[in-house]
């Protein structure tokens, strides 16, 4: 699967990006929410793994908004992996968008079976 990594933490984008790779998954980053969307849009992606609190004029949220927005992307899973912890938080995801939420830090093997989730919900969609 093809996978896009929205990420502001050199670290934390490293460490998804060698999780998922790991995995035999094609990864695909971005730094901020700008580029983000710009690489959704070009290259949509099976699964988007976004960060909410990135530095930039975009935020995650404004990214999930975006997403949701463009008929290419709106049906992308959006896998929010965020330290935000807050119930406001979470509720604010799920309006902009977002399909699951993480909190950092978080479960690596939890996170693989959520995207192994989807692979098995595109292979088992009916041709249109």
């Amino acid at each position: 699967m093809r996978i896009l990594v929205v990420e502001d933490s050199d670290s934390i984008r490293r460490m998804i990006e060698a999780l998922v790779a790991g995995r035999g998954h094609q990864v695909t980053t971005a730094t901020n929410g700008t580029r983000g969307i710009e690489l959704a849009i070009e290259e949509v992606p099976d699964v988007i793994l976004l960060d909410l609190t990135m530095s930039g004029a975009i935020d995650g949220f404004g990214v999930c908004e975006r997403i949701r927005k463009e008929p290419l992307t709106r049906a992308i899973p959006i896998v929010v992996i965020s330290a935000l912890d807050d119930e406001e938080s979470k509720a604010n995801a799920r309006a902009a968008g977002a399909t699951s939420y993480y909190v950092k830090p978080f479960s690596p093997l939890a996170l693989l079976k959520e995207i192994d989730s989807f692979r098995t919900r595109q292979v088992s969609k009916p041709d249109q």
